[in-house]
């Protein structure tokens, strides 16, 4: 996030990231990525650390506690990933001295420590060349290849916030206010229809994929390439708060763009990837990504860079939802 935390006390953070054994002589705000907060520590050695600070009440909808504990399923799963099944692309959180990946940072926040890598980072929406593909899609097939650590989540195809979503098209939620409430309203109100044919859609698709019986594996889950870092020539994958059990499919829509991805993929995993699935991935994530900015704008909330990205990522979901020329986007500056 590019907005720093006010409420997060920097002599805290470096009480917790004692029990990682940092004395951190610095602490220097990273505005990078969108969703967790993110510091650069370093020790008068000139070590450092990259440090991940997750607001639990924005993880997922259902709680602080819920949310903490699904964060430490995740984190466990890519340590895991890195220490047992040996994937040297999996850039996963350290171990504190009592074991923990995740240690609460009073009653909001939480935070992991990551080796600070010095490796290039693309953006969410970059395009990757076709040999950049493959290259990310044999990384997913190894992945995929995986047995299971016991830790790792299991996902449904299902929306998160489903409940929220509806009753927001039905115009029966309340917003508190803030300078984005009232257009996402609008915004909700003047493409319901069409959202709620794309949630048919999605229904039809979450039964198809059910009634595939297809084996779940490990995925990432958000393998774009804002979650790549490039070094010299190969690709680390960051972010795995997002691992879990699930169809491949899950990972690959973001990734594949022509028949010859396709057929790479299923050279590489031992099957090919299911054309319904795609479709149903990439309709998810759109409906996620606007179930989660709803949740953000009915809560109080002021302006922010973080916001105003959110306000753009809420009104390009729901124009590639709906299958409608881009509006002339508000101006709410």
């Amino acid at each position: 996030m590019r907005d720093r935390p006010e409420d997060v006390d920097e002599g805290e953070l470096s009480r917790v990231l004692d029990k990682w054994g940092i004395g951190a002589a610095s602490l220097a705000y990273a505005p990078v990525g969108f969703g967790d907060h993110h510091w650069i520590a370093a020790d008068d050695r000139g070590r450092k650390w990259f440090v991940t600070v997750a607001d639990l009440e924005l993880k997922n909808g259902q709680g602080s506690q819920a949310a903490l504990r699904g964060l430490r399923k995740a984190m466990d799963t890519a340590a895991a990933l890195r220490d047992q099944e040996k994937l040297d692309f999996v850039v996963a959180p350290l171990r504190a001295a009592d074991g923990e990946t995740v240690h609460r940072l009073g009653p909001r926040y939480a935070l992991s420590v990551f080796p600070f890598v010095e490796g290039v980072a693309g953006d969410f929406d970059q395009p990757l060349t076709p040999q950049e593909r493959g290259a990310v899609l044999d990384l997913l097939a190894e992945l995929h290849r995986q047995t299971p650590p016991a830790s790792t989540p299991v996902l449904h195809a299902e929306l998160s916030m489903r409940g929220l979503l509806e009753k927001a098209l039905e115009g029966v939620i309340s917003w508190a206010g803030g300078p984005f409430a009232e257009p996402a309203r609008t915004l909700l109100s003047g493409r319901a229809p069409g959202l709620r044919q794309r949630l048919e859609e999605f229904d039809r698709l979450v039964k198809e994929l059910k009634e595939s019986h297809r084996a779940p594996v490990v995925t990432h889950g958000e393998p774009h390439p804002g979650n790549l870092l490039r070094l010299e020539d190969r690709y680390l994958m960051v972010d795995w708060d997002t691992v879990g059990l699930a169809s491949p499919e899950r990972d690959l829509w973001s990734v594949v763009r022509e028949p010859e991805d396709l057929a790479r993929y299923a050279k590489a995993g031992g099957r090919m990837p299911d054309a319904s699935a795609l479709t149903l991935y990439r309709l998810r994530w759109d409906l996620e990504e606007v179930s989660i900015y709803v949740d953000w704008f009915r809560a109080p909330h002021d302006r922010s860079l973080d916001m105003e990205q959110a306000w753009d990522g809420l009104v390009g979901a729901v124009e590639r939802l709906t299958d409608k020329a881009p509006e002339k986007r508000q101006t709410l500056r």
